[in-house]
């Protein structure tokens, strides 16, 4: 069973370099922190994969905090990336 996880790791490496190749290709910001995204959450597998493997519980506490930190960046990026739909009925008021 431990091979069958190591081959699951080897192929969730391949993912993130795929999703590499997303990052530099582009063509938009939408992508590229849609490829970000895809880091974190294969992140999070590989490391309950190694958990299990290497039988370390703490593996399964540092995982969530992945989890949670690339949630965070997601919400970070789209709340600078795209304007509110309200913000340029702000802006027209304030002028």
């Amino acid at each position: 069973m431990t091979t069958l996880y190591l081959v699951l790791v080897g192929v969730l490496m391949g993912n993130i370099a795929v999703g590499l190749l997303r990052i530099l290709r582009g063509p938009t910001a939408a992508d590229r922190i849609q490829a970000g995204q895809l880091f974190g959450t294969v992140t999070v597998a590989i490391l309950l994969l190694l958990a299990i493997i290497l039988e370390k519980p703490i593996y399964f506490d540092v995982a969530l905090v992945f989890a949670l930190l690339s949630v965070l960046a997601v919400v970070a990026f789209v709340t600078r990336s795209w304007p509110h739909p309200d913000a340029k009925d702000q802006d027209e008021q304030r002028d």
